[in-house]
């Protein structure tokens, strides 16, 4: 029965592993695509996929979309190159139709092409991001309660839908921002006095601690992953001890030092569960600048078993919000390479392959819609990494089209053939270090 439930489980990871490789990987070549046939740049092949061609039909311009037999990636091969990867010219082509290769159009043609591969991959994650502010709403600025989630038997929560929260016993609420301030002002109760105002009465009720040991996210591939935790879970107790607020998990996990933790859960509609799990020594962000190493688990805190009350997002806004945390995935991604690079933290947090396919699997078993949140994330990654100056990538073409932009010619053939060699062979040098780093890193 093992052996099955290993074998299903390696299928899910593999299936949503190439289901979110082939919408980021469409989207991008999608963009190489049509900008290139609004410059007058005509496409031969789309392909989603690699190898022998599955399915296939041509269009009225006489491009191919097909379908082939590897779904590990994508290409569009245009008029007169050489292969998948638009090296090139390749072949010999009527100099009548030279202006709809894409080594024969302006430069500014071919800059914008490949410049649109990694923009729809921007334009994908920002998509995404605000689509979830429009399904989700915005918080109202008003402290207000919209949802009431589930809480297991010990926690009392008389709050209501509606309720607006004027204090958490004496620490005054006017923001959301006071709920996580208040905290350190309260006794450590699994249950806390709520001064609300509700039909226009004010009174007082009691509710759950404001920042219990509630999990709002859990991290892909991390040690509570690996564990089966879910969003929604409570931790009741960590190696026998009781847990109420979301702080007391920080510091035991803390404690432990890398020690195995026995953890009480309650999981909604379930009970109660007992989990064992192991921290992880991570590299973080410091609050002054650079980086630390703290024992993590891989959760997020979640709300205080309830959800504000929201209102609609306009597009917009919707828009600005996608776009804030596209960014954000980028900075990271710029801050996390520049700290691999220059020794501030560990090269075990480059990961490959296998890393991003279990992240991904754990994403899809977590519901939908955590499924479409990672390929956002996965989505801006693979856009910034593209992007990068390296030959064989985009930013590589956009670096040689830079020079040929200030110096009114391009690099000699020599020239490019040699550092696209360097190029391929430093790509695949670090698809091979991730790959080393999912097998031996811990």
């Amino acid at each position: 029965m093992d052996l099955i439930a290993q074998t299903g489980s390696t299928l899910w990871t593999l299936l949503a592993f190439f289901v979110a490789l082939a919408v980021i990987v469409t989207v991008h070549e999608y963009g190489h695509y049509i900008v290139g046939r609004w410059s007058g740049i005509r496409a031969e092949v789309f392909s989603v996929g690699f190898g022998p061609r599955l399915l296939a039909r041509t269009d009225r311009r006489g491009t191919v979309w097909q379908v082939a037999a590897v779904p590990l990636g994508g290409y569009v091969r245009f008029l007169g190159d050489e292969n998948a990867a638009s090296a090139g010219p390749g072949g010999r082509v009527d100099p009548a139709l030279r202006r709809q290769t894409l080594h024969g159009a302006p430069l500014w043609a071919r800059f914008a092409t490949l410049l649109a591969g990694p923009v729809f991959n921007f334009i994908l994650s920002i998509a995404i991001f605000g689509g979830f502010a429009v399904v989700q709403g915005i918080a109202l600025d008003e402290v207000r309660v919209g949802r009431i989630s589930e809480a297991p038997p010990a926690i009392t929560n008389e709050l209501q839908p509606g309720d607006r929260i004027l204090a958490i016993g004496d620490q005054p609420v006017a923001s959301w921002g006071d709920l996580g301030r208040a905290v350190g002002e309260l006794p450590v109760a699994s249950s806390q006095d709520w001064q609300v105002e509700r039909d226009g009465r004010r009174m007082t009720v009691t509710g759950p601690d404001p920042m219990p040991a509630r999990i709002g996210g859990v991290a892909p591939r991390s040690p509570a992953a690996s564990a089966g935790l879910r969003e929604g879970d409570v931790v009741l107790a960590i190696d026998g001890q009781p847990v109420t607020r979301f702080t007391q998990m920080r510091e035991a996990v803390e404690a432990a030092q890398g020690a195995p933790l026995a953890l009480s859960l309650w999981r909604p509609g379930l009970g109660d569960l007992e989990v064992t799990l192991t921290p992880r020594l991570s590299d973080l962000p410091a609050q002054g600048g650079g980086f630390e190493q703290r024992w993590l688990i891989g959760v997020t805190g979640g709300d205080s078993f309830f959800t504000p009350q929201t209102r609609s997002a306009g597009p917009l806004e919707a828009l600005a919000i996608g776009a804030r945390q596209t960014w954000g995935i980028i900075w990271s991604s710029i801050t996390g390479l520049w700290a691999m690079i220059s020794g501030q933290i560990g090269t075990c947090n480059l990961g490959g392959a296998i890393s991003i396919a279990e992240s991904t699997g754990q994403a899809a078993s977590a519901g939908g819609a955590n499924f479409l949140w990672w390929i956002a994330v996965l989505s801006a990654a693979i856009g910034f990494l593209n992007l990068l100056p390296i030959p064989v990538l985009d930013g590589g073409h956009l670096m040689f089209y830079t020079y040929e932009a200030v110096r009114g010619r391009p690099p000699s053939d020599k020239v490019l053939n040699v550092l696209t060699a360097i190029g391929m062979a430093a790509v695949l040098s670090l698809m091979v270090f991730g790959l080393t780093n999912d097998l031996f890193c811990p």
